[in-house]
């Protein structure tokens, strides 16, 4: 549907689309306002369930709104169930209860399964034992003009379940269960992090310069500065401004942004958690990691150990530490530092017929290595350690190792969950390593870092010895949650443009004008 104004003209329309419009006309001619702007409730569904009382003689009046899920029209009396996010709940209607004429002319008319209600009236209990409201007062709240999905088939379809994600959720319980699990990923890290001293803050999304990671901005324009501006890449120039500034430890939870591929493992917008932390090293950094995922993964699956498509993966520390260049050597026999130039370390690789980009240069070629034999092999927690220098331009060189810094990634289920290292602190060896960056982006690599000059400022303050460290949320949530692919993690992930909307898996209303769904005998009684 390209022209809005069509959106719900009757050609545009399915049977059931076009019947609930009219029902939306027949409420407003009856003097119904069909999206009132008030609400009675006194009680959550939740709440109102926790008040009935089986000993009391005489149970609370409450009013609780919400959804209507599901309709069984028995004659002269009704049920429904009625779900408001917290919690779901039975109504007992009765046609005398109700003013004369509602019940036949607006309940069994025009009232729909999707459309949200208030009702009013006494707990009780049926003969079946269903804790129910029994109504005295129904109050119309908002008309649904889309029928719901299938209650039994849901949505299926992943570009629809994507695309739609307010109908996905709707379907499907397992979905909206995800989605509280996600957020009690994000609050276990915060509470660990908060509990071992770090302060949470914030830093710009909107940037005059990118940094802190190997990856391609999206670019912005301010018109009234004239100043083209980036979405960050990482949080981590910003936040060790902060160490510099006093702040001994601190994190930040938000969204990154890089304009790169898509894929089960990657998408343009994603939630990163970054930690700066004084005083400690690359070591600290990796055994407070593996302890604050052990944690989290307890907090939000009751356990260390998880369920991942097939494999049981257990976070419980330690994890191995593997050099970077073992890890490689081992899987694809190549040993990177006996090839110091991209020119030799590429016929190396094209020699044993592995892919090598002309434009690649050696950071690349053995970015390249790590991740086709080494990251798909490591389904365990595990650190690779030990990176070289030339890959590793934010981070601190090995006391013994020129080559080498202390950098590490931690992996697991195939993929890289995060990135961390022994910060650099010497501000002239920091520009240095910029001019080298600045270098590389001459000869056409896109994703050299640029020369941040303030930043350099910064570290002449002094900075302290400081680890630091970034993880994917996105990635850890898929880890949790027995996901394989990053879009399930995230409510709307970015997809590709198409002409016409999809069409969603919504089946036929249980309950059309007439009662459809009839409710089994044995629950036919107050």
């Amino acid at each position: 549907m390209n022209d809005a104004s069509q959106l719900f003209e009757p050609e545009n329309l399915s049977d059931q689309e076009q019947s609930r419009l009219q029902k939306l006309d027949a409420l407003r001619a009856r003097g119904i306002d069909p999206y009132p702007a008030r609400v009675k409730r006194s009680h959550t569904i939740a709440a109102a369930r926790d008040l009935y009382d089986e000993g009391a003689a005489e149970q609370p009046v409450v009013s609780v709104a919400g959804r209507l899920k599901r309709i069984r029209v028995m004659g002269k009396v009704s049920f429904a169930d009625l779900d408001d996010g917290s919690a779901q709940i039975q109504l007992f209607i009765q046609r005398d209860k109700l003013p004369d004429g509602w019940y036949n002319e607006v309940w069994k008319r025009l009232i729909d399964l999707g459309d949200f209600i208030s009702a009013s009236g006494p707990l009780s209990v049926t003969r079946t034992g269903e804790l129910s409201v029994t109504v005295e007062e129904i109050t119309f709240l908002a008309k649904a003009l889309k029928p719901m999905p299938d209650k039994w088939h849901g949505v299926r379809d992943p570009e629809v379940r994507y695309r739609r994600r307010y109908v996905d959720l709707l379907a499907n319980e397992d979905v909206r269960a995800l989605f509280r699990n996600r957020a009690a990923v994000v609050r276990a890290l915060r509470t660990y992090l908060d509990d071992a001293g770090f302060l949470e803050v914030e830093t710009p999304i909107l940037q005059p310069l990118y940094g802190g990671a190997a990856a391609q901005p999206f670019v912005t324009h301010h018109n009234q500065l004239h100043q083209d501006l980036y979405l960050r890449i990482s949080f981590e120039l910003y936040l060790k401004r902060l160490i510099v500034g006093g702040f001994p430890a601190v994190y930040e939870i938000g969204r990154d942004f890089r304009n790169e591929g898509v894929s089960f493992k990657h998408n343009p917008e994603f939630t990163q958690l970054e930690f700066y932390e004084a005083y400690v090293d690359y070591e600290d950094v990796m055994r407070r990691t593996e302890e604050m995922v052990a944690f989290t993964a307890e907090q939000v699956t009751g356990s260390p150990v998880v369920t991942w498509q097939e494999h049981t993966i257990d976070f419980t520390p330690p994890w191995p530490r593997l050099p970077l260049r073992q890890a490689i050597l081992d899987a694809s026999g190549i040993d990177y530092e006996q090839f110091t130039d991209a020119d030799s370390l590429r016929a190396e690789m094209r020699s044993r017929g592995i892919d090598a980009a002309d434009e690649d240069n050696w950071g690349k070629l053995v970015d390249n290595l790590l991740s086709k034999f080494c990251e798909p092999k490591l389904i365990q927690p595990t650190f690779l350690v030990d990176y070289p220098r030339e890959v590793s331009p934010l981070a601190k060189g090995m006391p013994d190792d020129e080559r080498l810094v202390e950098r590490f990634e931690g992996f697991a289920a195939g993929m890289e969950l995060c990135n961390a290292f022994t910060e650099l602190n010497d501000p002239v060896d920091q520009l240095q390593r910029f001019l080298d960056e600045n270098y590389r982006a001459e000869q056409g690599d896109e994703e050299a870092h640029p020369v941040d000059v303030d930043y350099v400022e910064a570290l002449s303050f002094g900075m302290p010895p400081t680890g630091g460290f970034g993880m994917g949320i996105d990635r850890l949530t898929m880890l949790l949650t027995d996901r394989d692919t990053i879009r399930e993690v995230i409510l709307f992930p970015h997809l590709r443009e198409i002409d016409d909307t999809p069409q969603d898996d919504a089946a036929p209303d249980e309950q059309e004008p007439a009662a459809a769904v009839a409710l089994p005998a044995a629950d036919a009684g107050a």
